[in-house]
């Protein structure tokens, strides 16, 4: 099936070259991190190429925006968080199951934000529902605490520790199948909650 017949729209291709600039195939025009910034923001999907070999590298060029905010004062990214996302690198267990999780959680939280935005519009000139609001924000940030504690290096997924040794067959991170197995279930069941969240806030 072609883009039009499904009224699909492919993402907006962007050349990068070897001086680090940036070509918008779509304008014919360079660009810089800072427009690629508003066109995320603006919910513009597009692509990253390197100009001389092709490959895809948008995930490094996302990673610079996220960079260039940060340093900009936009501190969206605890210390912990980093400190702890960094210490995922390596393993195979948390690299299969932390992206899929979070990937979800964002989506989530986004969902839910733009219930919120919604419902203050609509409900503008009355008493601001503050409780309501806060208590959709910590039951967020409660679900990334618990999930990054349960991805935490050491952790068994489990909840025990120093506990007995599986006989269950080891993955190359040293995790057996069973604690993979426990981790996927855990995450299942917070993103059921998540779900929940977002019911509960429309």
């Amino acid at each position: 099936m072609s883009e039009e017949a499904s009224g699909a729209k492919a993402p907006i291709k962007i050349k990068k070259y070897a001086n680090r600039r940036l070509y918008n195939t779509a304008t014919s025009s360079y660009v810089t991190l800072d427009h690629l910034c508003q066109m995320v923001k603006d919910g513009v999907d597009f692509a990253v190429f390197d100009a001389k070999s092709g490959d895809e590298i948008t995930r490094s060029v996302l990673t610079q925006i996220i960079v260039e905010e940060e340093s900009k004062g936009q501190n969206l990214l605890p210390i912990g968080f980093l400190r702890q996302l960094i210490s995922f690198y390596g393993d195979n267990m948390q690299q299969m199951l932390l992206p899929k999780y979070l990937d979800f959680s964002m989506k989530s939280f986004s969902e839910n934000q733009e219930k919120m935005r919604h419902y203050m519009e609509d409900t503008f000139g009355s008493v601001f529902p503050f409780g309501q609001f806060e208590e959709m924000s910590k039951q967020n940030l409660a679900m990334f605490e618990r999930t990054m504690q349960l991805f935490a290096p050491g952790a068994d997924g489990t909840g025990a520790a120093g506990g007995e040794q599986s006989s269950a067959p080891q993955t190359d991170s040293g995790k057996s199948a069973s604690d993979i197995e426990a981790l996927q279930k855990q995450i299942d069941a917070m993103q059921q909650q998540l779900k929940k969240i977002g019911e509960k806030s429309s």
